[in-house]
Protein backbone atom coordinates (compact mmCIF):
# COMPACT_ATOMS: atom_id res chain seq x y z
CA UNK A 1 0.00 0.00 0.00
CA UNK A 2 1.36 3.60 -0.91
CA UNK A 3 2.08 6.14 0.98
CA UNK A 4 0.91 10.11 0.43
CA UNK A 5 3.81 11.29 -0.80
CA UNK A 6 3.98 14.20 2.21
CA UNK A 7 5.98 12.90 4.44
CA UNK A 8 9.25 15.49 6.24
CA UNK A 9 11.73 13.48 6.31
CA UNK A 10 14.86 12.15 4.77
CA UNK A 11 13.91 10.26 1.49
CA UNK A 12 15.83 7.28 2.63
CA UNK A 13 14.44 7.27 5.68
CA UNK A 14 10.57 5.71 5.27
CA UNK A 15 7.66 5.47 7.73
CA UNK A 16 8.32 1.46 9.71
CA UNK A 17 4.72 -0.27 9.50
CA UNK A 18 4.02 -2.81 11.75
CA UNK A 19 0.54 -5.26 13.25
CA UNK A 20 -1.04 -1.87 14.54
CA UNK A 21 -4.25 -2.43 16.44
CA UNK A 22 -7.49 -1.67 15.74
CA UNK A 23 -9.48 1.55 17.50
CA UNK A 24 -9.47 0.85 21.29
CA UNK A 25 -10.00 3.25 24.28
CA UNK A 26 -8.13 5.99 23.64
CA UNK A 27 -9.46 6.15 20.26
CA UNK A 28 -12.87 5.89 20.57
CA UNK A 29 -12.62 8.60 23.64
CA UNK A 30 -11.43 10.95 20.54
CA UNK A 31 -14.44 10.09 18.74
CA UNK A 32 -16.74 11.18 21.89
CA UNK A 33 -14.76 14.20 22.58
CA UNK A 34 -15.78 15.02 18.93
CA UNK A 35 -19.28 15.11 20.10
CA UNK A 36 -18.52 17.23 23.01
CA UNK A 37 -16.63 19.48 20.50
CA UNK A 38 -20.43 19.90 18.24
CA UNK A 39 -22.11 20.86 21.70
CA UNK A 40 -20.06 22.77 22.96
CA UNK A 41 -19.84 25.42 19.39
CA UNK A 42 -23.57 25.30 19.18
CA UNK A 43 -23.97 27.02 22.59
CA UNK A 44 -23.50 30.63 21.77
CA UNK A 45 -26.27 30.15 18.91
CA UNK A 46 -28.83 28.59 21.41
CA UNK A 47 -28.13 30.93 24.04
CA UNK A 48 -27.77 34.51 22.40
CA UNK A 49 -31.25 35.14 21.86
CA UNK A 50 -32.60 34.72 25.51
CA UNK A 51 -29.29 36.53 27.03
CA UNK A 52 -29.58 39.70 24.60
CA UNK A 53 -33.20 39.76 25.72
CA UNK A 54 -32.24 39.58 29.49
CA UNK A 55 -29.81 41.80 29.48
CA UNK A 56 -32.28 44.66 27.87
CA UNK A 57 -30.82 44.24 24.26
CA UNK A 58 -28.41 46.42 24.22
CA UNK A 59 -25.30 46.24 22.63
CA UNK A 60 -24.60 44.73 19.42
CA UNK A 61 -27.27 41.75 18.71
CA UNK A 62 -24.77 39.42 16.54
CA UNK A 63 -21.93 40.12 19.18
CA UNK A 64 -22.02 36.56 20.28
CA UNK A 65 -21.62 35.40 16.98
CA UNK A 66 -18.65 37.07 16.43
CA UNK A 67 -17.03 36.48 19.33
CA UNK A 68 -17.44 32.96 19.32
CA UNK A 69 -15.76 33.16 15.93
CA UNK A 70 -13.35 35.23 16.76
CA UNK A 71 -12.50 33.05 19.41
CA UNK A 72 -12.46 29.84 17.47
CA UNK A 73 -10.30 31.39 14.85
CA UNK A 74 -7.01 32.43 17.76
CA UNK A 75 -8.04 28.95 18.95
CA UNK A 76 -7.28 27.40 15.75
CA UNK A 77 -4.16 29.15 14.98
CA UNK A 78 -3.29 28.55 18.50
CA UNK A 79 -3.74 25.04 19.03
CA UNK A 80 -2.73 23.66 15.95
CA UNK A 81 0.66 25.70 15.72
CA UNK A 82 0.87 25.02 19.09
CA UNK A 83 0.35 20.50 18.44
CA UNK A 84 3.51 21.24 16.33
CA UNK A 85 5.69 22.65 18.47
CA UNK A 86 4.63 21.58 21.47
CA UNK A 87 3.21 18.06 21.16
CA UNK A 88 -0.48 16.51 20.48
CA UNK A 89 -0.82 15.49 24.01
CA UNK A 90 -0.37 18.43 25.81
CA UNK A 91 -2.72 21.00 23.45
CA UNK A 92 -5.35 17.70 23.12
CA UNK A 93 -5.89 17.98 26.99
CA UNK A 94 -5.97 21.43 27.78
CA UNK A 95 -8.09 22.86 25.06
CA UNK A 96 -11.18 20.82 26.11
CA UNK A 97 -10.96 21.13 29.93
CA UNK A 98 -10.61 25.14 29.00
CA UNK A 99 -13.76 24.53 26.79
CA UNK A 100 -15.43 23.13 29.86
CA UNK A 101 -14.70 25.54 32.58
CA UNK A 102 -15.52 28.49 29.73
CA UNK A 103 -18.84 27.03 29.71
CA UNK A 104 -19.85 27.13 33.63
CA UNK A 105 -18.45 30.34 33.95
CA UNK A 106 -20.15 31.88 30.91
CA UNK A 107 -23.41 30.82 32.45
CA UNK A 108 -22.84 33.06 35.42
CA UNK A 109 -22.22 35.69 34.03
CA UNK A 110 -23.92 39.67 34.58
CA UNK A 111 -24.00 40.92 31.27
CA UNK A 112 -23.74 41.00 27.41
CA UNK A 113 -20.32 42.23 27.22
CA UNK A 114 -18.83 39.59 30.45
CA UNK A 115 -20.66 37.19 28.21
CA UNK A 116 -19.25 37.73 25.12
CA UNK A 117 -15.52 37.77 26.86
CA UNK A 118 -16.19 34.12 27.86
CA UNK A 119 -17.87 32.75 24.73
CA UNK A 120 -14.96 34.16 22.81
CA UNK A 121 -12.69 31.55 25.48
CA UNK A 122 -15.42 28.87 25.14
CA UNK A 123 -14.43 29.47 21.01
CA UNK A 124 -10.81 29.45 21.92
CA UNK A 125 -10.36 26.36 23.49
CA UNK A 126 -12.98 24.77 21.13
CA UNK A 127 -11.17 25.75 18.19
CA UNK A 128 -7.85 23.55 18.85
CA UNK A 129 -10.45 20.81 19.86
CA UNK A 130 -11.36 21.01 16.07
CA UNK A 131 -7.74 20.80 15.16
CA UNK A 132 -6.80 18.01 17.20
CA UNK A 133 -9.62 15.80 17.70
CA UNK A 134 -8.89 15.10 13.59
CA UNK A 135 -5.09 15.10 13.66
CA UNK A 136 -4.68 12.45 17.06
CA UNK A 137 -7.67 10.36 15.68
CA UNK A 138 -5.76 9.67 12.24
CA UNK A 139 -2.40 9.38 13.60
CA UNK A 140 -3.14 6.01 15.82
CA UNK A 141 -5.37 4.60 12.87
CA UNK A 142 -4.28 1.81 11.07
CA UNK A 143 -3.57 2.57 7.23
CA UNK A 144 -6.34 0.28 6.20
CA UNK A 145 -8.66 2.15 8.80
CA UNK A 146 -8.45 5.65 7.50
CA UNK A 147 -12.30 5.94 6.29
CA UNK A 148 -13.34 5.80 9.44
CA UNK A 149 -11.95 9.34 10.28
CA UNK A 150 -14.92 10.26 7.87
CA UNK A 151 -17.55 8.22 9.82
CA UNK A 152 -16.35 10.01 13.13
CA UNK A 153 -18.32 13.37 11.88
CA UNK A 154 -21.38 11.26 12.41
CA UNK A 155 -20.08 12.02 16.40
CA UNK A 156 -20.19 15.76 15.69
CA UNK A 157 -24.00 15.11 14.71
CA UNK A 158 -24.85 13.75 17.82
CA UNK A 159 -23.43 16.48 19.69
CA UNK A 160 -25.49 18.77 17.94
CA UNK A 161 -28.55 16.86 18.58
CA UNK A 162 -27.11 16.55 22.69
CA UNK A 163 -27.43 20.39 22.21
CA UNK A 164 -30.86 20.18 21.18
CA UNK A 165 -32.31 18.27 23.70
CA UNK A 166 -30.88 20.64 26.59
CA UNK A 167 -32.31 23.70 24.97
CA UNK A 168 -35.26 22.02 23.93
CA UNK A 169 -35.70 20.79 27.69
CA UNK A 170 -34.74 24.33 29.56
CA UNK A 171 -36.03 26.75 26.35
CA UNK A 172 -39.21 25.63 26.44
CA UNK A 173 -40.72 25.83 30.21
CA UNK A 174 -42.31 29.08 30.79
CA UNK A 175 -40.95 29.80 34.26
CA UNK A 176 -37.25 29.65 32.86
CA UNK A 177 -37.94 31.42 29.98
CA UNK A 178 -39.13 35.06 29.91
CA UNK A 179 -41.56 36.35 27.68
CA UNK A 180 -40.58 39.76 26.60
CA UNK A 181 -37.46 42.46 27.34
CA UNK A 182 -40.05 44.18 29.42
CA UNK A 183 -40.36 41.69 32.22
CA UNK A 184 -37.09 39.83 32.17
CA UNK A 185 -34.80 39.26 34.94
CA UNK A 186 -32.24 36.66 36.08
CA UNK A 187 -34.89 35.38 38.61
CA UNK A 188 -37.15 34.48 35.38
CA UNK A 189 -34.66 33.69 32.66
CA UNK A 190 -33.14 31.12 33.96
CA UNK A 191 -33.40 28.34 31.14
CA UNK A 192 -30.55 29.75 29.09
CA UNK A 193 -27.75 29.54 32.05
CA UNK A 194 -29.40 26.00 32.60
CA UNK A 195 -28.30 25.11 29.40
CA UNK A 196 -24.89 26.61 29.95
CA UNK A 197 -24.07 24.79 33.27
CA UNK A 198 -25.67 21.42 32.17
CA UNK A 199 -23.46 21.40 29.39
CA UNK A 200 -20.49 22.70 30.69
CA UNK A 201 -20.75 19.76 34.01
CA UNK A 202 -20.80 17.48 31.36
CA UNK A 203 -18.42 18.17 29.03
CA UNK A 204 -16.13 19.04 32.71
CA UNK A 205 -16.91 15.43 33.44
CA UNK A 206 -15.31 14.30 30.30
CA UNK A 207 -12.33 16.25 30.16
CA UNK A 208 -11.23 15.01 33.71
CA UNK A 209 -12.16 11.33 32.42
CA UNK A 210 -9.45 12.20 29.28
CA UNK A 211 -6.82 13.02 31.18
CA UNK A 212 -7.31 10.40 34.62
CA UNK A 213 -8.71 7.12 32.83
CA UNK A 214 -7.56 7.27 29.50
CA UNK A 215 -4.63 9.00 29.73
CA UNK A 216 -3.61 9.67 25.63
CA UNK A 217 0.12 8.93 24.72
CA UNK A 218 1.55 11.28 22.26
CA UNK A 219 1.11 10.30 18.85
CA UNK A 220 4.11 8.22 17.01
CA UNK A 221 3.78 10.03 14.07
CA UNK A 222 4.59 13.34 16.14
CA UNK A 223 7.64 11.51 18.00
CA UNK A 224 9.31 10.08 14.36
CA UNK A 225 9.47 13.97 13.03
CA UNK A 226 10.83 14.61 16.47
CA UNK A 227 13.49 11.97 15.89
CA UNK A 228 12.39 9.97 19.14
CA UNK A 229 13.28 6.86 18.24
CA UNK A 230 13.07 5.68 21.45
CA UNK A 231 10.04 6.50 22.25
CA UNK A 232 8.10 5.64 19.06
CA UNK A 233 9.25 2.26 19.20
CA UNK A 234 8.35 1.98 23.08
CA UNK A 235 5.01 3.42 22.24
CA UNK A 236 4.05 1.05 19.76
CA UNK A 237 5.42 -1.76 22.06
CA UNK A 238 3.01 -0.39 24.77
CA UNK A 239 0.24 -0.39 22.65
CA UNK A 240 0.92 -4.23 21.20
CA UNK A 241 1.36 -5.57 24.84
CA UNK A 242 -1.69 -3.59 26.33
CA UNK A 243 -3.94 -4.82 23.22
CA UNK A 244 -2.73 -8.45 22.37
CA UNK A 245 -0.65 -7.53 19.20
CA UNK A 246 2.63 -8.57 18.04
CA UNK A 247 4.89 -5.52 17.02
CA UNK A 248 9.12 -6.33 15.85
CA UNK A 249 9.33 -2.85 15.37
CA UNK A 250 13.14 -1.77 16.97
CA UNK A 251 15.13 1.37 17.42
CA UNK A 252 18.04 -0.40 15.16
CA UNK A 253 15.45 -0.80 12.42
CA UNK A 254 14.69 3.06 12.67
CA UNK A 255 18.08 3.77 12.83
CA UNK A 256 18.58 1.84 9.66
CA UNK A 257 16.28 3.98 7.97
CA UNK A 258 17.99 7.39 8.24
CA UNK A 259 17.81 10.93 9.71
CA UNK A 260 14.68 12.64 9.98
CA UNK A 261 15.58 16.16 8.84
CA UNK A 262 13.64 19.89 8.16
CA UNK A 263 11.09 18.73 10.40
CA UNK A 264 12.00 21.93 13.47
CA UNK A 265 13.72 24.91 13.75
CA UNK A 266 17.04 25.08 16.15
CA UNK A 267 14.67 26.52 18.79
CA UNK A 268 11.05 24.93 18.70
CA UNK A 269 9.96 28.36 20.50
CA UNK A 270 10.84 31.24 18.09
CA UNK A 271 9.25 31.93 15.43
CA UNK A 272 11.63 30.49 13.22
CA UNK A 273 9.55 27.36 14.08
CA UNK A 274 6.37 28.71 12.82
CA UNK A 275 7.87 29.70 9.59
CA UNK A 276 9.21 25.90 9.36
CA UNK A 277 6.10 24.54 9.83
CA UNK A 278 4.13 26.92 7.00
CA UNK A 279 6.72 26.54 4.73
CA UNK A 280 6.68 22.41 4.78
CA UNK A 281 2.73 22.54 3.75
CA UNK A 282 4.29 24.73 0.37
CA UNK A 283 7.27 22.55 0.21
CA UNK A 284 6.77 20.87 -3.17
CA UNK A 285 4.28 22.47 -5.88
CA UNK A 286 1.50 19.69 -6.05
CA UNK A 287 1.16 20.22 -2.26
CA UNK A 288 1.23 23.71 -2.30
CA UNK A 289 -1.74 23.62 -4.46
CA UNK A 290 -3.11 20.98 -2.16
CA UNK A 291 -2.97 22.82 0.70
CA UNK A 292 -4.28 26.08 -1.24
CA UNK A 293 -7.14 24.28 -2.43
CA UNK A 294 -7.94 22.93 1.00
CA UNK A 295 -8.41 26.25 2.56
CA UNK A 296 -9.81 27.89 -0.19
CA UNK A 297 -12.83 25.09 0.32
CA UNK A 298 -13.16 25.68 4.02
CA UNK A 299 -13.14 29.08 3.63
CA UNK A 300 -15.68 29.10 0.90
CA UNK A 301 -17.54 26.88 3.20
CA UNK A 302 -17.43 29.47 5.95
CA UNK A 303 -19.44 31.97 4.28
CA UNK A 304 -22.16 29.95 1.98
CA UNK A 305 -24.00 28.12 4.67
CA UNK A 306 -24.29 31.10 7.60
CA UNK A 307 -24.80 33.47 5.02
CA UNK A 308 -27.54 30.93 3.29
CA UNK A 309 -29.27 30.75 7.12
CA UNK A 310 -29.20 34.71 7.24
CA UNK A 311 -30.95 35.53 4.40
CA UNK A 312 -33.29 32.95 4.15
CA UNK A 313 -36.02 33.96 6.90
CA UNK A 314 -36.51 37.11 5.12
CA UNK A 315 -36.53 35.91 1.30
CA UNK A 316 -39.21 33.18 2.82
CA UNK A 317 -41.55 35.82 4.48
CA UNK A 318 -41.41 38.30 1.64
CA UNK A 319 -42.98 35.12 -0.58
CA UNK A 320 -45.70 34.41 1.64
CA UNK A 321 -44.22 31.44 3.83
CA UNK A 322 -46.21 30.98 7.55
CA UNK A 323 -43.49 29.64 9.60
CA UNK A 324 -44.94 30.61 13.02
CA UNK A 325 -44.03 27.84 15.40
CA UNK A 326 -43.65 27.63 19.33
CA UNK A 327 -40.87 27.49 21.31
CA UNK A 328 -41.57 23.75 21.69
CA UNK A 329 -41.58 23.60 17.84
CA UNK A 330 -38.64 25.46 17.40
CA UNK A 331 -36.30 23.51 19.47
CA UNK A 332 -38.06 20.11 18.39
CA UNK A 333 -37.57 20.79 14.57
CA UNK A 334 -33.79 21.82 15.82
CA UNK A 335 -33.01 18.99 17.66
CA UNK A 336 -34.68 16.64 14.47
CA UNK A 337 -32.34 18.61 11.96
CA UNK A 338 -29.48 17.83 14.29
CA UNK A 339 -30.24 14.00 14.21
CA UNK A 340 -30.37 14.22 10.79
CA UNK A 341 -26.88 14.91 10.29
CA UNK A 342 -25.66 12.16 12.34
CA UNK A 343 -26.37 10.23 9.38
CA UNK A 344 -24.77 12.14 6.59
CA UNK A 345 -20.72 11.07 7.63
CA UNK A 346 -22.34 7.76 7.74
CA UNK A 347 -23.01 7.54 4.42
CA UNK A 348 -19.68 9.29 3.38
CA UNK A 349 -17.83 6.65 5.32
CA UNK A 350 -19.15 4.01 3.23
CA UNK A 351 -19.06 6.08 -0.02
CA UNK A 352 -15.33 7.60 0.49
CA UNK A 353 -13.80 3.22 0.70
CA UNK A 354 -15.63 3.21 -2.50
CA UNK A 355 -12.46 3.39 -5.44
CA UNK A 356 -14.62 4.67 -8.43
CA UNK A 357 -15.64 7.95 -5.66
CA UNK A 358 -12.67 7.86 -2.96
CA UNK A 359 -13.09 11.24 -0.73
CA UNK A 360 -12.69 13.50 -3.80
CA UNK A 361 -16.18 12.72 -5.70
CA UNK A 362 -17.89 11.65 -2.30
CA UNK A 363 -17.14 15.52 -1.37
CA UNK A 364 -18.62 16.45 -5.10
CA UNK A 365 -21.90 14.33 -4.55
CA UNK A 366 -22.65 15.87 -0.79
CA UNK A 367 -22.22 19.12 -2.80
CA UNK A 368 -24.52 19.28 -5.29
CA UNK A 369 -26.95 16.99 -3.18
CA UNK A 370 -26.51 20.01 -0.39
CA UNK A 371 -26.70 22.75 -3.12
CA UNK A 372 -30.16 21.01 -4.67
CA UNK A 373 -31.67 21.31 -1.63
CA UNK A 374 -30.74 24.61 -0.33
CA UNK A 375 -32.14 26.38 -4.42
CA UNK A 376 -34.73 23.58 -3.15
CA UNK A 377 -35.64 25.77 0.21
CA UNK A 378 -36.58 28.92 -1.31
CA UNK A 379 -39.83 27.21 -2.04
CA UNK A 380 -40.73 26.37 1.82
CA UNK A 381 -43.67 27.63 2.30
CA UNK A 382 -45.21 26.25 6.11
CA UNK A 383 -42.82 24.83 9.09
CA UNK A 384 -43.66 20.99 7.58
CA UNK A 385 -41.70 21.55 4.84
CA UNK A 386 -39.07 23.85 6.62
CA UNK A 387 -38.23 21.22 8.90
CA UNK A 388 -38.19 18.69 5.71
CA UNK A 389 -35.64 20.52 4.20
CA UNK A 390 -33.86 21.63 7.20
CA UNK A 391 -33.28 17.81 7.76
CA UNK A 392 -32.39 17.05 4.44
CA UNK A 393 -29.99 19.86 3.87
CA UNK A 394 -28.54 18.66 7.38
CA UNK A 395 -27.90 15.48 6.00
CA UNK A 396 -26.44 16.11 2.81
CA UNK A 397 -24.21 18.85 4.16
CA UNK A 398 -22.61 16.29 6.39
CA UNK A 399 -21.86 14.07 3.57
CA UNK A 400 -19.44 17.07 2.78
CA UNK A 401 -18.17 18.68 5.58
CA UNK A 402 -17.76 14.92 7.27
CA UNK A 403 -15.35 14.24 4.45
CA UNK A 404 -13.37 17.53 4.12
CA UNK A 405 -12.70 17.16 7.98
CA UNK A 406 -10.90 13.66 7.49
CA UNK A 407 -9.21 14.53 4.01
CA UNK A 408 -8.01 17.68 5.37
CA UNK A 409 -5.52 15.90 8.17
CA UNK A 410 -4.93 12.84 5.89
CA UNK A 411 -3.06 14.81 2.80
CA UNK A 412 -1.03 16.95 4.98
CA UNK A 413 2.45 16.77 5.78
CA UNK A 414 2.41 14.99 9.48
CA UNK A 415 5.51 17.08 10.97
CA UNK A 416 3.02 20.09 9.75
CA UNK A 417 -0.53 18.52 10.29
CA UNK A 418 -1.93 20.43 13.31
CA UNK A 419 -0.56 23.83 11.81
CA UNK A 420 -2.36 23.11 8.03
CA UNK A 421 -5.64 22.12 9.77
CA UNK A 422 -5.42 24.75 12.06
CA UNK A 423 -4.99 27.44 9.01
CA UNK A 424 -7.88 25.82 7.33
CA UNK A 425 -10.11 25.83 10.04
CA UNK A 426 -9.19 29.80 10.81
CA UNK A 427 -10.50 30.45 7.22
CA UNK A 428 -13.41 28.94 8.20
CA UNK A 429 -13.75 31.38 11.08
CA UNK A 430 -12.72 34.16 9.28
CA UNK A 431 -15.84 34.13 6.81
CA UNK A 432 -18.03 33.15 9.46
CA UNK A 433 -16.78 36.78 11.18
CA UNK A 434 -18.10 38.19 7.53
CA UNK A 435 -21.42 36.16 7.24
CA UNK A 436 -22.53 37.98 10.84
CA UNK A 437 -20.97 41.46 9.61
CA UNK A 438 -23.43 41.15 6.10
CA UNK A 439 -26.16 39.94 8.38
CA UNK A 440 -25.84 43.37 10.02
CA UNK A 441 -25.11 45.92 7.44
CA UNK A 442 -26.83 44.39 3.93
CA UNK A 443 -30.76 44.03 3.00
CA UNK A 444 -31.95 40.90 4.25
CA UNK A 445 -35.16 40.96 1.91
CA UNK A 446 -33.29 40.10 -1.68
CA UNK A 447 -32.90 36.78 -2.91
CA UNK A 448 -29.46 37.10 -4.83
CA UNK A 449 -27.56 35.88 -1.66
CA UNK A 450 -29.08 32.54 -1.76
CA UNK A 451 -28.54 31.32 -5.14
CA UNK A 452 -24.39 33.05 -4.74
CA UNK A 453 -24.36 30.53 -1.52
CA UNK A 454 -25.86 28.14 -3.44
CA UNK A 455 -23.11 28.26 -6.56
CA UNK A 456 -20.35 28.52 -3.75
CA UNK A 457 -21.53 24.99 -2.80
CA UNK A 458 -21.56 23.53 -6.30
CA UNK A 459 -18.00 25.78 -6.82
CA UNK A 460 -16.93 23.80 -3.73
CA UNK A 461 -17.65 20.23 -4.78
CA UNK A 462 -16.04 21.22 -8.22
CA UNK A 463 -12.89 22.32 -6.31
CA UNK A 464 -12.68 19.00 -4.67
CA UNK A 465 -12.51 17.04 -7.78
CA UNK A 466 -9.57 18.62 -8.38
CA UNK A 467 -7.49 18.41 -5.18
CA UNK A 468 -4.60 16.46 -6.19
CA UNK A 469 -4.12 13.69 -4.40
CA UNK A 470 -6.60 11.23 -3.17
CA UNK A 471 -6.01 8.98 0.05
CA UNK A 472 -8.22 6.20 -0.95
CA UNK A 473 -5.94 3.01 -0.91
CA UNK A 474 -2.82 4.92 0.64
CA UNK A 475 -1.53 5.68 4.13
CA UNK A 476 -1.41 8.89 5.27
CA UNK A 477 2.11 10.24 5.80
Amino acid sequence: MDTLPHQALHPQRFWVREPTPSPQPHELTTLARYAVDSLVLLLQGVIAGPAFREFGQHGYDNAMTIAGYVGMLIGALFWGLGADIIGRRFAFNVSLLLCSISVIIAGAMPNWPSLGLWIALIGFGAGGNLVLDTTVFLEYLPGNKQWVLTLMAGWWGLGQAVTGFVAWGFLVPEKWNCPSVDDCTRQNNMGWRYVMFTSGALVFVMSILRVTVIRLRETPKYLLALGEDAQVVETFQFLASKYNRHCSLTVDKLDACGVVLGTHSKNRFSFAETLVHLRGLFSTPKIALSTSLIWVSWAMMGLAYPLFYVFLPSYLASRGANLNVSPFETWRNYTLTNISSIFGPLLAGWMCNIPFLGRRYTMLIGTLMTAAFFFAYTSVRNGAQDVGFSCSIAFCLNIYYGTLYAYTPEVLPSAHRATGNGVAVACNRVMGILSAVIATVSNTSTSAPLYICGALLVAMGVLSAFFPFEPYGRRSS
